[in-house]
């Protein structure tokens, strides 16, 4: 589990095909891995990934054909700046939201502005994603905790400010560029929860957007 709060931007230096899987290897910059040992997990741009081996300067995990099929790693390539976060602690400071490491889809930066100091960005997600995302509601983007501020639809904004725009790479972002996207986990389970035994179904019958407009959810 990690909280989205980004602790140190890195850099993907080699992705190393693996019969039909790839090994990336990640130049952590910053990170303090003192404290890493193998199996742990390490967040990289909002993708939770299993530390197989320790360089001296990052570490090395393993990209499944789910991991490559499901998020943005399809597209990386060497020198990809990247976004990490440690495996959360007990005493850890919960600063940003409950945040899995399992992508639901890759969304898209369809604008950008600055407004003031801030930049502003629209998002578009996949259109069955688009019950998941509420105004002021959280979501993490390549790994990123951040709020919604408004939304259109399919489309969602975010207002960077200049803090976050420095310590992450979103200060990079442009028209058009594929991220991770992951909607609040609560969302997520309690739809599933809401299912009841048609849960066990092959092709549930029940989704959110019934019960809503039934009132079921009030």
């Amino acid at each position: 589990m990690f909280t989205g709060i980004i602790e140190a931007v890195g850099k993907i230096s080699a992705l190393t095909p693996k019969g039909a899987d790839v090994a990336v290897t990640v130049d952590s910059g910053t990170l303090d891995l003192t404290d890493v040992k193998l199996g742990d997990s390490i967040a990289t741009n909002g993708v939770c990934l299993t530390v197989v081996k320790l360089t001296g300067k990052g570490y090395v995990a393993d990209l499944s054909l789910e991991t490559l099929n499901r998020t943005a790693f399809a597209n990386y390539k060497a020198g990809q700046v990247v976004n990490l976060e440690k495996a959360m602690l007990a005493t850890t400071r919960f600063g940003g939201h409950m945040v899995s490491g399992h992508v639901d889809a890759v969304a898209e930066v369809i604008e950008r502005q600055h407004v003031g100091r801030a930049i502003e960005f629209w998002i578009k997600v996949p259109p069955q994603l688009a019950k998941y995302i509420s105004e002021k509601g959280s979501v993490a983007v390549d790994g990123i905790s951040l709020t919604v501020n408004a939304v259109r639809g399919d489309e969602f904004k975010l207002t960077i400010v200049p803090h976050t725009a420095a310590e992450t790479t979103m200060a990079d972002f442009s028209v058009g560029r594929k991220i991770n996207l992951e909607v609040d986990v609560i969302a997520r389970y309690l739809e599933r929860l809401m299912l009841g035994d048609k849960a066990a179904e092959k092709q549930p019958q029940v989704t959110m957007d019934l019960l809503a407009r039934t009132g079921f959810l009030g």
